[in-house]
């Protein structure tokens, strides 16, 4: 059974992060200092935010039942949040219809939520990925030269697909459609994807998109991680192993926090020690594959190193989750396994800010200092 923190308001993560002994890192990313505020959850459903909706002609309370798994980004001092918002808290499991809202903070904890959703089904040229399920799941990324792009799932409720949008402000965007449309003949239109991790770079204080060897990358994936590449941010080409199917770059392992997936968390980090992937892991149900010091069925965070230059190159990998779910909204709620799922990690105030949606109900941060 997991154990309560004797203080989980303050208490901070205390996992350790073994280090590769063949790849010694001059950067190390220090997860001991990171801690859970007592603000969290910091965001929470409201049903008194509607809009009317463009496919039902109807009213809807739009963020209804839940509101989870944020994607951030910095933007004029402020921290911007993009949260995945279910109608309809008496449908099952994945049978609402997602939307995704907006919310601005000042000081990375406290948010104010714009009034209508920014990213919903349309009724447009998509609605036939982005309806009924909705779209979900963002991530988010900045140009140098300040255009966002977005990477969230389509789900009509058959095929989940990774797809993008763009913006200027963060509030009008623009689908661009299916991420993988264009690749390899449409070989992967009909094919699950989701979770797109756009590799970024730091630099003078502000993270954007990376290039390397000319090219946009992006690692995805919810069962297992593979890599992608662009020139132009909206048509990916996935890399194929020899048998011509998609190469799997980073999957599940026996006995481990990810025995049962291996899902893309935020945007990828260039830094000293590579490519830094900090990716979510789900524990097998099943007692032979599962890692024991978790409960079945968790979601935590690990972490993933990739070569610099040549980024499908694993460098390291963390053998135990980095944070897991351990207040008590973590582990109730749709999903009463117990849910840390990261899709948002932020340089603000000189600080780190890490944000994850909890059992697919609330969304919460964790910040080091």
């Amino acid at each position: 059974m997991m154990k309560k923190m004797s203080n989980y308001y303050f208490a901070p993560v205390i996992f350790l992060l073994a280090l590769a002994c063949n790849t010694p890192p001059s950067f190390e990313w220090d997860f001991k200092s990171f801690y859970k505020p007592k603000e969290n959850p910091i965001v929470r459903a409201d049903s008194s935010f509607t809009f009317t909706c463009p496919v039902k002609k109807e009213v809807v309370q739009w963020q209804k039942a839940d509101v989870f798994n944020p994607a951030a980004i910095v933007k004029d001092d402020k921290v911007y949040l993009l949260l995945r918002c279910e109608d309809n808290p008496k449908a099952h499991l994945g049978g609402r219809t997602s939307r995704i809202g907006l919310a601005y903070s000042d000081d990375g904890i406290h948010f104010t939520k714009h009034p209508t959703p920014v990213l919903y089904p349309d009724g447009g040229e998509f609605m036939q990925y982005d309806y009924p399920g909705g779209c979900e799941d963002p991530r988010i990324v900045e140009t140098d030269d300040g255009l966002y792009v977005m990477t969230y799932t389509s789900w009509n409720h058959k095929i989940a697909r990774l797809s993008v949008a763009f913006s200027r402000d963060l509030i009008n965007w623009e689908k661009k459609g299916l991420a993988f449309a264009k690749a390899y003949g449409g070989k992967f239109i009909d094919h699950w994807s989701k979770s797109g991790s756009i590799v970024t770079k730091m630099e003078g204080g502000k993270q954007t998109i990376a290039k390397i060897n000319g090219k946009y990358w992006m690692y995805w994936g919810e069962h297992f991680v593979n890599l992608a590449w662009s020139d132009n941010l909206i048509d990916w080409t996935p890399l194929l192993n020899e048998a011509e199917e998609l190469k799997v770059i980073l999957g599940a392992r026996k006995n481990k926090f990810d025995s049962a997936l291996a899902e893309c968390g935020p945007p990828a980090l260039v830094n000293d020690e590579g490519i830094v992937l900090f990716y979510n892991g789900k524990n097998s149900d099943d007692n032979t594959l599962r890692d024991k010091n978790l409960p079945a069925g968790t979601y935590s965070l690990g972490k993933a190193v990739f070569d610099v230059n040549t980024p499908e190159k694993l460098l390291f990998r963390s053998d135990t989750c980095l944070l897991k779910p351990t207040l008590p909204h973590e582990i109730t709620g749709q999903y009463k396994s117990g849910t840390v799922f990261a899709e948002g990690l932020v340089h603000f105030g000189s600080k780190w800010f890490l944000y994850y949606g909890t059992a697919d109900s609330f969304v919460g941060v964790a910040i080091s200092e």
